[in-house]
């Protein structure tokens, strides 16, 4: 279970700290269109990034507060849904390079959460 965190942790983190840092060469590397209002993409970031922080400290202290598996679990889902949702009705990026690198995080999400489940 702790290293299920830890995948976690590094899941939310890593593209958070992106999204961050450098958001618009994030999503023109991943073939995603440029959002209308700016602040959007590092307010989720921001997002990610505290997501991160809950996770890092279940896994850092059991039982002292943090998110949780099960907590991951339901972010997990409910992001694969909305975002295979968008794919399945056309609603998001039109490039393929992007199509391609959502397809992609709604796999890993599905899989993470398959395997968090299984442990619980």
């Amino acid at each position: 279970m702790q290293q299920l965190l830890w995948i976690e942790t590094l899941l939310k983190f890593v593209p958070g700290v992106l999204l961050v840092l450098a958001p618009l060469t994030t999503l023109r590397v991943l073939g995603l269109p440029r959002p209308e209002i700016g602040f959007w993409p590092r307010l989720t970031g921001a997002l990610l990034v505290g997501i991160a922080g809950a996770l890092f400290l279940e896994g850092a202290w059991p039982g002292h507060g943090g998110l949780g598996l099960a907590g991951a679990i339901v972010i997990n889902l409910c992001g694969a849904s909305v975002l295979g949702s968008l794919l399945v009705l056309e609603a998001g990026p039109t490039a393929t390079r992007g199509r391609a690198a959502i397809w992609l995080i709604v796999c890993v999400l599905l899989v993470v959460s398959v395997f968090e489940i299984a442990t619980l």
